[in-house]
């Protein structure tokens, strides 16, 4: 069937730029998939009269699952490419969606999506993307980075709205079908025809390889003949535990804010519609927070933007604390959606600084283990809080004194080339 054969890679447009396209693509469905659950919430709640601690304990497990299968997939991506690994998670997020749409108590839920589904989403998101992109592209890595991420907040912006009005129209079942079959033909279909893991796969070298460059990005290849590091050796510097304890934060901020955000702003009487349209331009400003992340990262290196975004965060968490109402919500939830995105595009690129990219895949995956491990700790933890407090500002004071956190954290990572340590 000519619909099923493959682009020719032997043309003279560089093959890379397909690959960026087609992650775009795949990204913008997972991010579709990944932020329906803030929408389902309350309607799940009101059909089944579970509590809000319970559902996000839900969430938990999903991080759990999800973390865990990241650093897996991470070396399956090394070994493999992701041509299998997407096929074969996307079989898992269509099963585990499809599933959901016929739950009709906790403990399926729990298994549907807080096991199938988060096995599936680890291999169809963004530190595997990020990973990807980074060893198809040498010259702008981090602009290319974050173009490739950039489906993650335009999906996010098209579909929540989407899939608020359907979900109101047609209930929260059938639109977990139809996330589930549509991503079900996309996925698949991109990874049989585009997927390719590594440019010498196909006789190619990345794009802009060996060009002198002015910016840092040509001080990531080995200098001085260094060898790549490996995550054990990784794991024997200062830099990487700061940078853990950063991405653990991260995780802890942007999943309390995409999980409770609608459920919060609706406590307050805002409309599910509105609440809806707040988390859609949250992930469209996230688009711009990465695009201004991969040009910074060429420029001026990571730890500078990555310190700053936490301390917009503290600022943030102080004034959602202070203010409750429609303009203070917007105004959190526009420069809350900003952040939420930095660090995508900037841990592949700081983790090729300091240790190489030969094992950037797997360094990804634990990193960004940590990451949805405090997201989702934290995205339950609020939900308990607020089950037992009646209010979400215990969780936000707690909130704005870990991003503060973040930015000593990240300050103090020293950003260069490291060595093996005997």
């Amino acid at each position: 069937m000519m619909f099923l054969r493959k682009i020719p890679p032997t043309s003279n447009f560089f093959f890379g730029w397909y690959i960026l396209a087609s992650s775009f693509v795949i990204l913008f469905l997972n991010a579709g998939a990944r932020v329906s659950f803030g929408i389902m919430f309350k309607p799940m709640i009101a059909e089944f009269g579970w509590n809000r601690g319970s559902i996000s304990l839900a969430f938990f497990v999903n991080m759990i699952f999800y973390a865990l299968s990241l650093t897996i997939i991470g070396r399956f991506y090394d070994r493999y490419g992701p041509k299998w690994v997407i096929i074969i998670s996307t079989i898992f997020l269509s099963a585990g969606y499809t599933l959901i749409s016929l739950v009709d108590s906790l403990w399926q839920f729990f298994v549907y999506y807080g096991i199938i589904t988060a096995i599936g989403l680890g291999g169809t998101s963004i530190p595997l993307i990020a990973a990807l992109m980074s060893k198809w592209f040498e010259k702008w890595r981090g602009l290319t980075i974050s173009l490739a991420l950039s489906g993650n907040s335009l999906g996010q912006f098209v579909l929540v709205p989407l899939f608020t009005i359907f979900t109101l129209r047609y209930g929260w079942r059938t639109s977990y079908f139809c996330i589930a079959s549509i991503m079900l033909v996309v996925n698949i279909t991109l990874a049989l025809l585009v997927m390719k893991g590594d440019p010498e796969d196909l006789g190619l070298r990345p794009f802009g390889s060996g060009e002198k460059t002015n910016g840092k990005e040509a001080k990531i290849p080995s200098v001085e003949n260094l060898r790549d590091l490996g995550l054990g050796e990784a794991m024997r510097t200062r830099s990487f535990w700061l940078f853990i304890i950063v991405m653990f934060i991260c995780g802890s901020g942007d999943f309390l804010v995409i999980t409770h955000l609608i459920p919060f702003v609706t406590d307050y009487g805002i409309s599910p519609i509105t609440a809806g349209n707040m988390l859609a331009w949250y992930g469209l400003m996230s688009l711009a927070g990465i695009m201004v992340a991969g040009l910074a990262s060429d420029l001026i290196g990571n730890k500078i933007p990555i310190a700053l975004t936490f301390l917009l965060r503290v600022l943030l968490f102080l004034l959602i604390l202070k203010y409750q109402n429609l303009a203070s919500f917007y105004i959190f939830a526009l420069s809350f959606g900003f952040t939420y995105l930095i660090t995508a595009p900037l841990t592949p690129i700081l983790i090729g600084r300091l240790y190489g990219i030969s094992h950037v895949g797997v360094i990804t995956g634990f990193i960004t283990t940590i990451h949805h491990l405090g997201g989702g700790f934290w995205a339950y933890m609020g939900g308990l809080i607020f089950d037992q407090m009646g209010s979400y500002r215990l969780a936000f004071i707690l909130s704005a004194i870990m991003a503060l956190v973040a930015v000593i954290s990240s300050i103090f990572i020293v950003e260069r080339r490291h060595q093996a340590i005997q």
